[in-house]
């Protein structure tokens, strides 16, 4: 259970709530000690101004006066202390209680209000007295009991302030833990969801399914990964298509020269038909239709295994495309088709001549196949953006649009007969020159095959 992937995403988004909980308790914690921490020392300030007072009382009236120490005992009460004014015999000189007692009735009504100060409750209280002994010119005068003065309930008002935190605190995390708990669910299963659908998508073309696709919603990293799945799908099933198309098409391609050398050799035998130079002829014709065949499917798997061996030089491009022009006017002549050429003088490049010329011929069999009588082909060759290219470009039937991304698929083809491997060849030549090649096509206008090369790998 622990190995899914959705309980492996589940803890992880559970530990970061922890974590984040945790977090929010010590700093909860940090702040408490610091708020204490001030408490502390404001408490502090206020004993020592409430001792300033009586002592400046003291001096001011030169000895204990009642009315004064009445007046600082509520006014320490004020300030949140209830005390004890002793003198240097240590009898209590005056106090909280019997102050607020002595207070008219309105005016001890209000001081009780705003202190919430229980006279009742004195007695009853534990928490000792912290005693500070008072001064007057370095010399002893008395002494002053301090603490600080509770709720009726006999709480403090900063206890009930830390136990109020308290309970927040623990509410918080409960409600922040179980909706943390409830998000973390939520998420992990709609991050996992995607993936096993993946999975199960993968399974299915790994049974054979190749029409499986998985249901691609949103713009993450998910859904990025389900379009490239099913753009990888798709290719998997055209190329299982094509693969059974080949051997389909191979079949057809080898059958035919077969049948014919088994035809006539069988008359030979039979002694139907004379074994004379016209037969033996036809049957090297087959024999060579063979072997190109076997030919063609040898090199795409060297092209496809980078096993392409380049002999590079400097071609001179103008003599190079004309030699080749010569070759190819007869045949282009015989349809009614034209074959002109497009290139400087002074044009060069470094590359194969050997595979150049056979990126050339493959281009030029499908313009010639592809472009009916009164048409026109023109080889072109020239320098653009710093890249050398060579395009051959026709007025022959275009190629349709849906057929565009898959011509230089091996084995593909649009046309009876061939082995649909000659744009697949011609690509990977190009790609071994470290070069790319591109169409533009207009079905029923023509199409236009463009090799680019790149400027380091021609000679200036």
């Amino acid at each position: 259970m622990i190995k899914s992937l959705w309980v492996k995403f589940l803890l992880l988004l559970l530990a970061v709530s922890i974590i984040s909980l945790s977090s929010a308790m010590i700093l909860r914690e940090l702040i408490t000690s610091d708020f204490t921490e001030y408490l502390e020392g404001e408490r502090e300030d206020r004993v020592y101004r409430i001792m300033a007072a009586v002592e400046g009382a003291y001096e001011e009236n030169s000895g204990w006066n009642e009315h004064a120490l009445k007046k600082n005992t509520v006014w320490a009460l004020l300030l949140g202390y209830e005390i004890k004014i002793k003198g240097l015999d240590e009898k209590v000189l005056m106090n909280t209680h019997t102050a607020v007692e002595s207070l008219a009735p309105l005016m001890k009504r209000r001081i009780l209000a705003i202190t919430d100060f229980s006279p009742e409750a004195v007695v009853t209280r534990e928490d000792p007295f912290m005693n500070y002994p008072l001064f007057l010119g370095g010399l002893n005068i008395g002494s002053i009991d301090v603490r600080l003065v509770t709720y009726q309930s006999g709480q403090r008002k900063e206890t009930i302030f830390m136990g109020r935190s308290n309970k927040f605190l623990i509410l918080a995390v409960f409600a922040l833990g179980g909706f943390s708990l409830l998000l973390s669910f939520f998420f992990s299963k709609r991050l996992t969801d995607p993936i096993k659908k993946l999975t199960v998508a993968a399974q299915s073309i790994r049974e054979g399914k190749m029409h499986s696709r998985v249901l691609v919603s949103g713009n993450d990293e998910i859904s990025d990964l389900g379009k490239a799945f099913n753009t990888m799908a798709a290719h998997l099933e055209i190329q299982e298509s094509l693969r059974r198309k080949l051997t389909a098409n191979i079949a057809h391609e080898l059958r035919t020269p077969l049948t014919v050398i088994q035809g006539e050799i069988e008359g030979m035998v039979d002694g139907l038909i004379r074994a004379d130079r016209e037969k033996l002829l036809s049957l090297h014709e087959e024999t060579t239709r063979l072997k190109k065949i076997i030919e063609g499917i040898e090199e795409l798997s060297r092209a496809e295994a980078s096993a392409l061996v380049l002999r590079k030089e400097k071609i001179a491009l103008q003599g190079y495309l004309h030699a080749i022009q010569e070759r190819y006017t007869k045949i282009y002549r015989d349809k009614g088709v034209s074959l002109a050429i497009d290139c400087r003088e002074s044009a060069t490049l470094y590359a194969d001549p050997d595979k150049l010329s056979q990126v050339l011929i493959n281009l030029l069999t499908n313009a010639l196949r592809a472009t009916g009588h009164g048409g026109r082909v023109v080889i072109t060759a020239g320098t653009k953006d710093s890249e050398k290219f060579l395009s051959v470009a026709d007025t022959g039937t275009g190629i349709k649009k849906e057929d565009i991304p898959f011509i230089f698929e091996r084995f593909y083809h649009d046309y009876e007969g061939g082995l649909g491997i000659g744009l697949a060849i011609t690509k990977e030549i190009v790609e071994a020159h470290d070069g790319r090649i591109e169409v533009e096509t207009e079905e029923g206008k023509g199409s236009a095959f463009t090799v680019y090369f790149p400027e380091f790998t021609s000679s200036s």
